[in-house]
């Protein structure tokens, strides 16, 4: 959201419609409500509940530049109650979450995906807008990050996802549709994937549908194009930039390279030494 008012201009009521958190990246304004009023800064967060009516001020300069994230309520109740909130609908009682340490490794990753060009993908936002959900909803409810722990049959619960990306990796496969194969809430099975694994889910299909590619490059004639679509990518330059910054690369000039290497023929000693020690 890029906003150019100034001093000159004359604030005017507006109202959120669903849950809204807003990450501000650039300029600061006056958020203000019935309740009371806040100074955005850049790295605080803007929060706003469905039918809370505000105005945005730019009395002391010009201009200011958010990334916003909106939630259906009903959804947004689902996740608040995975993170452990109980009881009643999830409300913000305050309009601002200052810029403090523990948004900083959040807002950083969701500033890196807007400025990226290959992290536009929809996956990545999914998670992105799930950890800044669950983040905002721990710190205004004064509840530990590490709320709802995951059940002992975790390993069992990913492990079945994980073979389920080496048979459908070329489908298309969002978290949504992950977490309902692990059985879990979408907030708890991108934690319990990421601590099992060490990657978020889309990571983890991205370099899987990178490897098969670059298998697929050195033992196959195919186009470039054909093989990207197979391995689930569905336009070629996310998958030519996402290629060249997994192996530094082209796809065209990696096959090129995989292709002039040839094997070293051995000699008689040696391969006769392999076979005894085999």
């Amino acid at each position: 959201m890029v906003c150019t008012s100034g001093p000159q201009d004359r604030p005017f009521e507006e109202r959120h419609d669903g849950v809204s958190i807003a990450i501000v990246l650039a300029g600061s304004f006056q958020y203000r409500s019935s309740a009371s009023q806040e100074l955005m800064t850049p790295g605080s967060l803007l929060l706003g509940n469905p039918g809370q009516c505000y105005e945005c001020g730019h009395e002391h300069g010009a201009g200011d530049r958010c990334l916003s994230f909106y939630y259906a309520p009903d959804y947004f109740e689902d996740l608040s109650a995975s993170t452990g909130l109980r009881g009643s609908k999830p409300s913000f009682r305050m309009l601002r979450l200052p810029a403090g340490r523990e948004l900083s490794p959040v807002v950083a990753r969701a500033c890196a995906a807007l400025q990226n060009p290959a992290g536009s993908a929809i996956e990545i936002w999914e998670e992105l807008s799930l950890r800044l959900a669950s983040q905002t909803v721990c710190l205004t409810a004064g509840l530990s990050g590490d709320a709802g722990a995951s059940p002992p049959s975790a390993v069992a619960r990913v492990t079945r996802v994980l073979r389920s990306i080496e048979r459908y990796s070329h489908t298309n496969l969002g978290l949504g549709a992950l977490a309902r194969e692990a059985r879990l809430s979408r907030y708890h099975f991108l934690r319990t994937f990421q601590r099992l694994t060490g990657l978020t889910p889309h990571q983890y299909l991205l370099r899987w549908r990178l490897r098969e590619a670059a298998t697929r490059l050195a033992a196959e004639p195919a186009k470039v194009l054909e093989i990207a679509l197979d391995c689930g990518f569905g336009d070629v330059s996310n998958f030519n930039r996402a290629f060249r910054a997994e192996f530094g690369v082209s796809p065209r000039a990696y096959r090129v390279q995989v292709h002039r290497v040839r094997p070293i023929a051995m000699s008689t000693p040696k391969r006769r030494a392999i076979r005894e020690i085999m």
